[in-house]
């Protein structure tokens, strides 16, 4: 490739990353899409501005693919991976061999192909795409729960079920071995024995292991003395490069590699370190692949093939579908986690790419064969965002949010005049607070395991979706006084809220709010009480943060009232202009100034205070009467406002 192509080739992905994905972004389809969209726009297929030799950039993209798991590895300490022993193995075995036993039986029933091709077409289509399952949850904040670990788990023993895969295709040989340049390997292991190869491959794992233990930490301790950020970046890029050529010559996967490397890894002074060096490469690289995989849509042999390639699609996701979700009930999962962990695997992988490559060297499929079942992972995988977003938007608010398991609502046996919805750890703390105090309440919780749990410790959980009325009038809404809503589900909040603002309209409403636009929304529906989350906590450590930098203790704690006066009257002021975007801005930006100006006036009286000779003595005994008189005058302000929501 010349130097000139090099640069057009540069600048026609980046300008098709940095235009698609923010459309895809406001259309609430994903990064993960926009990139694969802007890689079918400019590949070969539709604009042509990147010709055949586009597709040489796959081979590098798929570097990003190996620093996405090894930044994973870093984040799972090894006692976690131990305690996910049971969904790799468990869940990850199963869908693994039961999506490739039913493929391989398809194959057999419709084909006219022999057991060998079959089987290594049901391996290869077992597999999902790791790159943008993780990268859509992550995106998402959907990698923390439990339908997310368990897709995360599923994922890293198909990884490492690459192996073995790779090992079986030579075995599964039915012609001769299709020798091609890109057949012609130099791995040390290439004339090895095979018990040899496979000692090979554990002394390598073995010096992964201990060498993240003990040389990777000394070695990283010399560089940062240094002082030098580059070089650490490079000493960081030198680790993920030498992992991934070590593993590519004994012929195992270099994601894996890096993936039991960032494991080793994950207890080391230098995690955080290491990875936010590799973060930005990580998702440049990424993005690359996903532009790539959009490229490598090929639509003159999906036109030629439009209709066997259809089936093939809504056979791969249909199959993997009805597996997924009959292991996920297998093993227990809720409904919603179950639609979650299901859709998000429902698709091809990455791997296919290798793999369909390596039976085709090996004599075990025809070029025939493999072109479209290659396009036909393609595009499953150019689906799974689109799959996410149906699941969130459709078939979760129909399925995933009724009574778990076939389990009913709890029948309410008490009726007390506060309503809890929600008691994970900001429900909870509200209603031990309660119940210190001798204020009764009767708590409801959607969450069965969490329900189960509370009940072991003694407490009074009810099970049920308290956005339905029926159970809020079972819980005695009708004769209640307040009702809590403290769920961190906020679009289930806003349900609970509309549907007790229409049924039960005498009933006072204290919300828990996390954005900005969750805190307006509750706004135009005039709760009585609205709570962001961390906002007293934020201002009592700033309140301190001031004591600790030398500021009187009362001025300090004064200081914090006067700005969450005025910053909750602001929050109401927007709240009714967060739709002129212009307006909104400027509003913001002068209230932001005004603030600061307010506080610094404070500061500056402080400081003429002290030049004035006053000692602290002299300032508690005088001062600190009328400054406990001015806070509680601005506490009665903040309380007697009432059309100020209160934080």
């Amino acid at each position: 490739m010349h130097e000139g192509d090099f640069f057009y080739q540069a600048f026609v992905y980046l300008s098709a990353a940095v235009i698609a994905v923010p459309i895809a972004k406001k259309m609430g389809l994903g990064s993960v899409l926009g990139f694969l969209l802007a890689g079918i726009l400019i590949g070969p297929f539709v604009f042509g501005f990147i010709g055949e030799e586009g597709q040489d950039v796959m081979h590098f993209a798929e570097f990003g693919v190996v620093m996405m798991l090894f930044i994973v590895g870093l984040e799972l300490q090894p006692s976690l991976l131990w305690k996910l022993r049971t969904p790799i193995l468990g869940l990850g075995g199963a869908q693994v061999l039961v999506t490739a036993g039913i493929i391989t039986v398809v194959v057999l029933t419709f084909t006219s192909l022999v057991w060998q091709a079959a089987l290594a077409i049901g391996l290869t289509l077992a597999l999902s795409s790791t790159a943008i399952v993780l990268q859509t949850l992550n995106e998402k904040g959907l990698l923390k729960k439990e339908g997310g670990q368990n897709a995360f788990s599923v994922l890293l023993f198909q990884d490492i079920a690459v192996i073995p895969i790779l090992a079986l295709f030579p075995l599964l040989a039915t012609s001769d071995v299709i020798t091609t340049g890109a057949h012609d390997s130099h791995l040390w292991v290439d004339d090895l024995p095979m018990t040899i190869h496979a000692l090979v491959v554990l002394v390598l794992i073995v010096g992964i292991i201990l060498g993240g233990r003990y040389l990777v930490g000394p070695g990283f301790r010399l560089i940062a003395q240094t002082k030098l950020r580059e070089l650490f970046t490079a000493a960081a890029l030198l680790l993920v490069i030498g992992i991934t050529l070590l593993m590519s010559q004994v012929g195992l996967s270099p994601a894996l590699g890096t993936f039991l490397a960032g494991v080793v890894l994950a207890q080391s002074e230098y995690r955080h370190e290491l990875e936010t060096d590799i973060e930005p490469f990580k998702g440049l690289l990424l993005g690359l692949f996903f532009i790539a995989v959009g490229a490598s849509v090929d639509f003159s042999l999906i036109a030629a093939n439009a209709g066997l390639i259809a089936i093939l699609v809504t056979g791969i996701i249909v199959i993997k579908l009805v597996v997924l979700v009959s292991v996920g009930k297998i093993y227990g999962m809720r409904s919603d986690n179950n639609l979650l962990f299901s859709f998000a695997l429902a698709q091809g992988g990455e791997f296919a790419f290798l793999l369909f490559s390596f039976a085709l060297q090996n004599g075990v499929l025809t070029p025939a064969e493999t072109n479209p079942l290659i396009a036909a992972v393609a595009i499953s995988m150019a689906l799974t965002p689109l799959l996410m977003v149906m699941n969130e938007k459709f078939i979760q608010p129909n399925f995933g949010t009724k009574e778990q398991n076939g389990r009913a609502a709890d029948i309410i046996e008490e009726q007390n005049e506060i309503i809890i919805a929600g008691f994970g750890r900001f429900g909870s703390t509200v209603g031990r607070f309660l119940q210190a105090n001798g204020r009764q309440a009767t708590y409801l919780d959607i969450d069965p395991n969490n329900v189960d749990l509370l009940r072991k410790l003694g407490l009074k959980v009810f099970y049920g979706d308290a956005s339905r009325h029926d159970l809020l009038h079972a819980a005695g809404a009708n004769t209640a006084k307040l009702l809590i809503v403290a769920v961190d589900d906020q679009e289930k909040a806003l349900k609970i809220v509309e549907t007790t603002k229409k049924h039960f309209p005498h009933l006072k409403i204290m919300t828990r709010t996390k954005t900005w636009n969750d805190c307006y929304n509750m706004i135009d529906l005039e709760v009585d009480g609205i709570y962001r989350e961390y906002y007293d906590s934020a201002l009592r450590m700033a309140s301190d943060a001031l004591h600790e930098m030398g500021h009187r203790y009362y001025p300090s704690k004064r200081a914090a009232i006067k700005f969450r006066k005025h910053d909750e009257h602001f929050v109401a002021q927007l709240a009714h202009l967060r739709h002129e975007q212009t307006l909104f801005l400027r509003e913001r930006r002068q209230y932001i100034e005004d603030l600061e100006k307010m506080m610094l006036e404070d500061i500056e009286n402080e400081a003429q205070d002290k030049e004035l000779g006053w000692d602290s003595t002299t300032i508690r005994e005088e001062f600190a009467p009328i400054v406990r008189e001015q806070m509680d005058d601005e506490e009665g302000l903040i309380e007697n406002d009432s059309n100020t929501p209160t934080n």
